[in-house]
C-alpha cells in the first residue's frame, strides 16, 4: 500500500495534477469561528469607528490610527460571509473568478494593513509615553494621516500579484485560493509576507510595548492597579498578535522552505498541511474582533463616555426634551482616548490604556 501511494504521489507531482485535499476537515469549527468573529467584530468596530471618529475631529493623533484600524477591520470582516459560505459548501466557490480574486485581494490586503496599523498604534503610544516632552509638538494629525495613506498604498500595490496567483480561481474552477504546490513567485511572496508582514512587526510590537512597560513601572506617580492595567495591555497586544498571526505565517515559511526540496513537496505533505493552514487562516480573523475591545473599549474614559451616551438616549426617550445642561455634561472630553496617555498633552499620573 505504501508503494502504491508513493507512485501515485510521484505521478501527481510530475504531471502537476492537483492533490486531493481534505476540504471537509474542520468545516464546522471554521464556519462557527467566522460567524462568531463577524457577530462580535461588526458591532464592536462600528462603535469604535464612531468613538474614534470623535477623537479625529478633536485632532487626536492616536485617533487617526485607531479609526483607520477599525475601518480596515470592518472591510476585512466584510469578506467573512463569502469565506464562511465557501467553507460550508466543502470549498466549492459559487461565484465568478473575478469575485474570488477580488475577495482574496481585500482579505489579504486588509490583514497586512491591520498589522502595520497595529505597529503604528504601538509606536505612537511609545513615543507619547517614553518621549512625552521631546515629542510634544511633533506628533501631528497630518503626519498620522500621511502614514496611514502610505501604508494603504504600499500594501495595495504589494498585493497585486494576488490577481495572477494560481491559487486564485480560474474561470470554471470550483476552488478559490486553495494552497497548492508552490511556484517561485508564490514562494517569494510567502517569504516577503513572513519577514515584512509578521517578523518585523512582531519585533516592533515587542520593543515598543516593552519600552512602555518599563517606563510606566519606573513611574512613582502611578498606583499599582494602574501599572497592572498597563502591563495587561502591553502583554495582551503581543499575545494577541502571536495567537492570530504566528500560526499562519509559520506555515507560509514552511511552505516556502519545502519549495527548495521538491522531493518533500508531495501530495502527502500538502494533505497534512491543509487543515492546519485553514485553521491558522481562521485564527487570523480573530484579531479584527478583539482589536476594538483591547485598544479602545478597554479604556475607562471610553466606557464612561458610553454610559453617559446611553444615559442621554434614555433621558431623551423619557423626557423628549433634554436640558442644555445635560447635553453639555455628556460631551466626550478631549482626553477620552486614554490609550494616548490623555490626548495630545499627557496628564500627570495617567498611564496609557488605563
Amino acid at each position: 500500500m505504501l508503494v502504491v501511494t508513493e507512485e501515485v504521489t510521484q505521478t501527481n507531482n510530475q504531471s502537476a495534477t492537483p492533490c486531493a485535499l481534505p476540504y471537509d476537515e474542520g468545516r464546522l469549527p471554521l464556519v462557527l469561528l467566522y460567524s462568531c468573529v463577524l457577530v462580535v467584530g461588526l458591532p464592536a468596530n462600528l462603535l469604535t469607528v464612531f468613538l474614534t471618529g470623535l477623537q479625529v475631529c478633536r485632532k487626536n493623533v492616536l485617533g487617526v490610527y485607531l479609526c483607520s484600524l477599525s475601518v480596515c477591520d470592518l472591510t476585512y470582516l466584510g469578506t467573512l460571509p463569502l469565506w464562511a459560505i465557501y467553507v460550508n459548501h466543502s470549498h466549492i466557490w459559487s461565484w465568478s473568478s473575478a469575485v474570488c480574486k477580488l475577495t482574496g485581494y481585500i482579505f489579504f490586503n486588509n490583514m497586512y494593513i491591520s498589522i502595520f496599523l497595529l505597529c503604528c498604534v504601538s509606536c505612537d503610544r511609545c513615543v507619547a509615553v517614553v518621549y512625552s516632552l521631546e515629542s510634544r509638538g511633533l506628533r501631528r494629525q497630518r503626519h498620522a494621516t500621511f502614514v496611514v495613506l502610505t501604508i494603504v498604498l504600499v500594501v495595495a500595490i504589494g498585493h497585486t500579484p494576488v490577481f495572477t496567483m494560481k491559487e486564485g480561481a480560474d474561470e470554471g474552477s470550483q476552488h478559490c485560493f486553495e494552497p497548492s504546490q508552490s511556484s517561485a513567485m508564490v514562494t517569494s511572496f510567502n517569504y516577503a509576507r513572513f519577514i515584512i508582514g509578521f517578523l518585523l512587526p512582531l519585533l516592533l510590537l515587542v520593543a515598543t510595548n516593552r519600552s512602555i512597560l518599563v517606563n510606566v513601572q519606573r513611574s512613582t506617580g502611578l498606583q499599582a492597579a494602574q501599572k497592572r492595567r498597563v502591563r495587561r495591555l502591553a502583554v495582551g497586544v503581543v499575545v494577541l498578535f502571536l495567537v492570530c498571526f504566528a500560526p499562519y505565517h509559520v506555515i507560509l515559511l514552511v511552505r516556502g522552505i519545502i519549495f527548495h526540496f521538491p522531493q518533500l513537496d508531495t501530495c502527502s505533505f500538502q494533505e497534512n498541511m491543509y487543515t492546519p493552514y485553514t485553521i491558522s487562516l481562521g485564527l487570523s480573523t480573530i484579531n479584527s474582533a478583539i482589536n476594538p475591545i483591547l485598544y479602545v473599549l478597554s479604556s475607562n474614559n471610553i466606557r464612561k463616555e458610553l454610559q453617559r451616551g446611553f444615559a442621554q438616549v434614555c433621558g431623551q426617550m423619557l423626557l423628549r426634551q433634554p436640558s442644555s445642561t445635560s447635553q453639555n455634561k455628556i460631551q466626550p472630553s478631549n482626553n477620552s482616548l486614554e490609550l494616548n496617555t490623555g490626548g495630545e498633552r499627557p496628564a500627570a499620573g495617567k498611564p496609557p490604556g488605563s
